[in-house]
């Protein structure tokens, strides 16, 4: 497993973007193998200090780029 830098947003970009590009180093580095749950929305973002919205825009970046799958009641997943 390779080493993911801390999360430090840049003031020139957009804090969900970095999100979920830390997101996706992460998931890169094996730190968040395929399969894994991750965090729940409100978790995300406490964890990163960052609002809900912006955790959950981080996570539709995710799903869009089809690193992770939602699902319904059961939470957001490592594809």
């Amino acid at each position: 497993m390779t080493e993911v830098p801390d999360f430090d947003p840049s003031p020139d970009a957009y804090v969900y973007a970095e999100l979920a590009d830390h997101v996706a180093a992460r998931i890169a580095s094996g730190h968040l193998p395929s399969g894994a749950k991750l965090p729940g929305e409100r978790e995300l973002a406490e964890t990163y200090g960052v609002a809900v919205g912006t955790a959950r825009r981080a996570t539709k970046e995710l799903r869009d780029r089809e690193l992770v799958k939602t699902l319904p009641g059961k939470g957001t997943f490592v594809v």
